[in-house]
C-alpha cells in the first residue's frame, strides 16, 4: 500500500509523492483530470501540487463506505466512542503540524489556528460521550394511549454519507461533520475544499495509526467535478454540505432528484445590534472580532452594524481608530491579528466590493484597499450610513467589510436585523439583560451571542433560518441528523 502522503507539503516547483486520496484503508494517486494546486495565501506562492480524484475514484470511495457499512453501523455505541477519543487524542498529538499547516495554507494567525484545533478535539471528545449514551437509549419504550400494544423507538444510522466541507475553517467543519456521523455508526466519504486539501489527510493518517476499518472514512479531493459526482451519486444516503449558497443550491437539486436528506450550512449576512447603553470600547472589541476573525471569512460575520443613533457618532470613530491600527500581515513573519484573504479569487472578490461602494457613493471612514506587500491582503473596511438598497449591504462578502445603519427605536433594531435573505447569526450588545433577551428571542437567525464574542460550543446548535441552511449541527442534534428513526410495534394480544 502507497504511503500516507506527509502533511509537510513539498516546496514550490516540485511534485510531492501524489497519494492524496484515501479509499477503503488505501492512499491512492489521483487519477483525474483536475490538477490541484496549493497555495500560501500570504506570499501567493504554490507550495504543493496534487492530482484530483477520477469519478472512477469517487464510485469506488462510495462502494467501500457501503460495504463497510455494515459491520461498523452493528458496533455499539461504545466501540464507535473509542475510536472518536483516539481521533481526539490524535489530533491533539499532531498539534505542531496541523498548526504549521493552517497557518500556511489558510494564513491564520496562530492564535485562531490554535482554536481551530481546539474545537476539532472538543467535537470528537464530545461525541464520543454521546456515543457512550446510544446503547442504554435504544430500544426505549413508548407510551401508548390505545391498550394492548407495546411499540418502541430505535435510533439508527442514515447510512453511507457524503461531507463536502469548505476551506475557511478546514479541520473544524470536517470535525462538526466527521464526529456525529461517526457515532451514529454511519460510513463516509469526506470532500474538502480544492483551496485548502491538505489539512484534512490528517484524518486517514488517524484512520490508519487507531485502526479504523477500511472504508469506514474515505477521502476524495477535487474540485467541481467531484463535488458534482459526489454529491449527485446513488450510493449515497445523505448529503452534508457547508458552503457557499450557489453551490448549495446545486447540492440541493441533486438530492432533490434523488429524494434522500440533507443538511446545509450555507451564508449568511448577519447583524450586530449595539444600543447606547453599552461600554464603547467593549462593543469596540466584540464589533471587531465578529467582521475580522479569520479576514471576515466566516458565514457567521456580523457585517452590517445597527448602531443607536445617539452613539453611532462616537462608535463609529472608535471603530475606525480600530481598524486602522489592527496589525495585518503573514502569520510566519510575526504576532498578527488578521491574515490575508485564501485566495486570488476571493482576493479579487473583495476588491470589486471596493469598486462597487466607490459607484455607490458610500463613505468609507477606515480601509477599503489592498495591502500594499506580497500576499492577499485587504486593511479591514468600514462604510457608514449605508442604503438598504445597497448590495453591500445585503450581499455576503466574505472578507473583513462592515457595513452600518443607525436605529432610534428597539423595534427599528429588530426590523433592520430582520431584513435579510439570511438568518444564520446574530449579536446583541446592550446593558440591560431584559432588553438584550426580547430582542434575541426577536431576531430570525439560528444563534444569538449576547455581549460576547463569537464562542461556539459543541454542546450548543449551529445552522440558521431562511437561505442560511437546511438542518442543525453540534450538540444533540448533530447527532441526530446522521440517525433515522423506527418504531416498532407490536399486538400484546
Amino acid at each position: 500500500m502507497p504511503p500516507a502522503p506527509s502533511l509537510t507539503p513539498a516546496t514550490a516547483g516540485s511534485h510531492p509523492t501524489n497519494t492524496p486520496h484515501y479509499i477503503a484503508g488505501q492512499w491512492a494517486a489521483g487519477q483525474g483530470d483536475e490538477a490541484i494546486v496549493v497555495h500560501d495565501p500570504s506570499t501567493t506562492r504554490p507550495f504543493a501540487e496534487l492530482q484530483g480524484a477520477s469519478l472512477t475514484q469517487v464510485d469506488q470511495a462510495v462502494a467501500a463506505a457501503r460495504a463497510a457499512l455494515p459491520a461498523w453501523r452493528a458496533l455499539s455505541g461504545a466501540e464507535r466512542s473509542g475510536y472518536l477519543r483516539r481521533f481526539a487524542e490524535q489530533i491533539e498529538q499532531r498539534r505542531g503540524e496541523l498548526l504549521a499547516l493552517q497557518m500556511r495554507n489558510n494564513g491564520k494567525p496562530e492564535h485562531e489556528a490554535s482554536i481551530d484545533i481546539d474545537d476539532a478535539v472538543a467535537t470528537f471528545n464530545y461525541y464520543a460521550v454521546l456515543a457512550e449514551q446510544l446503547d442504554a437509549g435504544q430500544d426505549s419504550d413508548v407510551p401508548l394511549a390505545v391498550p394492548g400494544f407495546v411499540a418502541q423507538t430505535r435510533r439508527e444510522p442514515v447510512g453511507v454519507v457524503a461531507l463536502i466541507v469548505p476551506w475557511n475553517f478546514p479541520l473544524v467543519t470536517s470535525a462538526w461533520k466527521l464526529a456525529p456521523a461517526l457515532a451514529a455508526g454511519c460510513t463516509l466519504v469526506l470532500k474538502p475544499s480544492e483551496v485548502t486539501p491538505l489539512i484534512e489527510q490528517a484524518y486517514g493518517q488517524i484512520s490508519d495509526a487507531i485502526g479504523l476499518p477500511a472504508g469506514v472514512l474515505n477521502i476524495v479531493i477535487g474540485a467541481r467535478q467531484v463535488g458534482a459526482a459526489l454529491s449527485s451519486h446513488p450510493g449515497l444516503d445523505k448529503v452534508s454540505f457547508t458552503g457557499s449558497n450557489a453551490v448549495g443550491s446545486q447540492v440541493m437539486h441533486a438530492a432533490a432528484e434523488q429524494c434522500r436528506p440533507l443538511t446545509l450550512e450555507l451564508g449568511g449576512k448577519s447583524a450586530i445590534v449595539v444600543f447606547d447603553d453599552c461600554d464603547l470600547d467593549q462593543a469596540v472589541e466584540w464589533i471587531v472580532a465578529g467582521i475580522c476573525w479569520n479576514a471576515g471569512q466566516m458565514c457567521s460575520a456580523t457585517s452590517r452594524l445597527v448602531v443607536h443613533e445617539r452613539i453611532s457618532d462616537a462608535l463609529l470613530q472608535h471603530l475606525a481608530t480600530a481598524f486602522e491600527a489592527l496589525k495585518v500581515g503573514d502569520p510566519a513573519q510575526g504576532q498578527v491579528e488578521m491574515g490575508p484573504l485564501i485566495s486570488q479569487a476571493q482576493w479579487a472578490k473583495v476588491n470589486d466590493y471596493f469598486a462597487l461602494a466607490q459607484t455607490e457613493g458610500l463613505r468609507c471612514l477606515a480601509g477599503a484597499k489592498a495591502v500594499e506587500q506580497p500576499g492577499w491582503f485587504v486593511r479591514p473596511t468600514l462604510y457608514a450610513d449605508v442604503p438598504s438598497g445597497s448590495r453591500l449591504w445585503n450581499e455576503e462578502i466574505f472578507g473583513p467589510v462592515l457595513c452600518t445603519q443607525r436605529f432610534s427605536s428597539e423595534q427599528q433594531a429588530i426590523d433592520i436585523a430582520n431584513d435579510s435573505r439570511f438568518g444564520l447569526v446574530a449579536t446583541v450588545i446592550s446593558s440591560d439583560l431584559q432588553r438584550a433577551q426580547r430582542v434575541a428571542a426577536a431576531l430570525e437567525v439560528g444563534h444569538v451571542w449576547i455581549n460576547s464574542v463569537q464562542a461556539v460550543f459543541v454542546e450548543t446548535s449551529w445552522g440558521g433560518t431562511k437561505a442560511s441552511g437546511i438542518g442543525r449541527e453540534l450538540g444533540p442534534w448533530g447527532l441526530s441528523a446522521y440517525q433515522s428513526v423506527k418504531h416498532v410495534t407490536r399486538c400484546l394480544g
